[in-house]
């Protein structure tokens, strides 16, 4: 696993630092350990995550260009730089490689530099490794320094494939090396450091250690590697393979698109489905963008939710606030939360704007107590819902209601009637809910409109399914004001005829 270097740094003080006094064994963990276990933790997460990606083949690499600086003087036998060869194939195996992705190069040096394989010569993975395995060895001196200096001029050139120097490209250089080099390398490798060329040293074997820490780049401890021999160089493979894999996290599903998701390496950004609109969260898709809709949460604070899903109940409140185009003309929200009894958190016509609405849902006490879903659902239609309320006439009604148990009163009639006044209702149960009650309370089609999960930690996938698509009907008065308009019309134009007919008979 590669630390961060601050948490390198910081454990390193910790543990070396620490008074002789201080037992290794310790009642209690000092807040600073703590931290640290906590950043250890964050890390192993990203790594995990990384194989997860490169196991599922879902790498892809940032543009790189990639150079590797390999040594085949006497001292590496010929055995030993099949080795090598071998090493080099497993680690573009695990790259993106293309023209638009990372380029690959190649550079062999003893006595001499050659450049075997340039930034530009091949476009795909497999012509890539067929030109490694034809690479022989030079046998001859060990010019590390005039092999770096080539690299900079030559490989990483243009006129040889590299591409011109941007923030959004990388240029890497990954030395292998045997042994102790006859020229110079602290000074060519300040300058290709200096060039933007992030340099690796890898070390195998009787190799001068010092001079690989002159040649990496900062810090060394991600940057300078050594093994004992050739024959175990391959260990090295997942190292640099993870180092240049990037996850597609459209194909792993790190995101929270609603609808689609276009990868980038290391990012991704969200787009809709022909006939919805991006809305401004950049997130989520609205089927109706210019439609008002007047929103009414009724949440269960009963006793069996317990304090801490009662967090991840707002927090699931919140993301679908984030769907919704919260406007003084658009969609409006209410909060109502009941347990034995039925308490307005705030009315409808509270807030217009999706800051202090989302700020109103965080600062929501926990009730706690029974589970009167009936009497809720009944508060809604006749109160929540009412003009007095900031409820608008003519505007969609919604009803999301959010139980975890079975009612404790009857829901039969009240359901009815939320539904009889053309209030579309998604019902959403989680743990011991009875779906029986979650389909009464839903709209039709109730597979559309009921949701459930055995577990808390499952509503964000809820939250991301939960489509409120209201779209704006025809007003059927003023069709039919339209419709006898134009009869008027038509009727007068034929009035008007038969008069001109008349007139001039």
């Amino acid at each position: 696993m590669v630390w961060p270097l601050a948490v390198k740094g910081v454990l390193r003080e910790y543990f070396l630092f620490r008074p002789a006094q201080t037992p290794v064994a310790m009642t209690t963990t000092p807040p600073l350990l703590l931290l640290l276990l906590g950043l250890i933790g964050a890390q192993a997460t990203v790594d995990l995550r990384t194989a997860a990606a490169m196991a599922a083949g879902l790498c892809k690499t940032r543009p790189t260009d990639i150079v590797f600086i390999i040594d085949s003087s006497r001292s590496v036998r010929p055995s030993e730089f099949e080795q090598v060869k071998v090493f080099l194939a497993k680690v573009i195996e695990g790259l993106d490689v293309g023209p638009n992705a990372t380029r690959v190069g190649v550079v062999n040096y003893a006595s001499r530099v050659k450049n075997e394989v340039s930034l530009k010569t091949h476009r795909t993975k497999a012509g890539l490794i067929k030109a490694v395995t034809k690479i022989e060895p030079l046998s001859t001196g060990t010019m590390t320094g005039l092999s770096i200096q080539f690299a900079m001029n030559v490989a990483f050139s243009e006129s040889e494939g590299a591409r011109v120097k941007s923030p959004d490209i990388s240029k890497v250089a990954i030395i292998v090396t045997d042994g102790r080099p006859q020229d110079n390398v602290k000074e060519v490798a300040q300058r290709a450091r200096d060039a933007g060329i992030e340099l690796f040293a890898i070390g195998v074997g009787r190799v001068d250690m010092s001079t690989l820490k002159q040649m990496a780049s900062d810090p060394l401890d991600d940057h300078v590697d050594y093994v004992e021999s050739y024959s175990v160089i391959e260990k090295l493979t997942k190292k640099f393979q993870e180092a240049f894999c990037v996850s597609d996290l459209c194909a792993t599903g790190d995101h929270d698109c609603e609808q689609v998701c276009i990868s980038s390496p290391g990012s991704y950004k969200c787009a809709c489905k022909d006939g919805f609109t991006l809305m401004d969260n950049g997130r989520s898709c609205s089927a109706c963008s210019n439609s008002a809709t007047d929103v009414v949460f009724l949440i269960d604070g009963s006793k069996s939710v317990r304090p801490e899903n009662f967090e991840l109940v707002k927090k699931w409140i919140n993301q679908i606030i984030d769907k919704l185009d919260v406007s003084e003309a658009k969609a409006h929200v209410g909060l109502v939360q009941y347990s034995s009894s039925v308490r307005q958190e705030f009315p409808l016509s509270r807030f217009n704007n999706k800051k202090d609405l989302k700020e109103a849902v965080k600062k929501m006490a926990y009730m706690e107590r029974g589970t009167m879903t009936g009497q809720a659902l009944r508060y809604m239609t006749d109160n929540s819902f009412a003009a007095g309320q900031g409820a608008r006439p003519g505007v969609a009604k919604v009803g999301i209601v959010f139980t975890d148990g079975r009612s404790q009163d009857y829901i039969g009639d009240a359901a009815k009637k939320a539904k009889e006044h053309g209030f579309k209702m998604y019902a959403v149960g989680v743990g011991n809910a009875v779906e029986a009650e979650l389909k009464e309370i839903a709209s039709e089609p109730t597979g559309e409109h009921y949701f459930y999960t055995a577990d808390f930690k499952a509503m964000t996938q809820i939250a991301k399914k939960l489509q409120i698509n209201i779209c704006q009907e025809d007003d059927p008065c003023e069709c039919d004001s339209l419709v006898k308009f134009q009869k008027k019309v038509e009727d007068a134009l034929q009035a008007l005829t038969k008069k001109y007919i008349l007139y001039n008979a």
